[in-house]
């Protein structure tokens, strides 16, 4: 899987236990924090992150966040 970066102002809705918890659980996969990925619309109203360079994916609760990400890690 490519890089998943996080909204570093996106952590108050939760995607920071998304990012611990896939930290502890795949510590070989590749996340890094970012002050701010340019998704402000969506960030400042959801969980997201951004894989690679150009996918987003976005969800309502971290819960659903963290789903949506382990299904792709496999």
């Amino acid at each position: 899987m490519k890089k998943i970066k996080y909204c570093c102002r996106n952590f108050k809705h939760g995607s920071k236990s998304v990012f611990k918890t896939l930290k502890q659980e795949f510590p070989d996969l590749k996340q890094k924090k970012k002050d701010c990925l340019g998704n402000c619309k969506l960030c400042s109203k959801q969980c997201i992150v951004m894989i690679g360079k150009t996918e987003v994916v976005v969800a309502p609760t971290a819960e659903v966040l963290y789903a949506k990400l382990k299904h792709r890690i496999g």
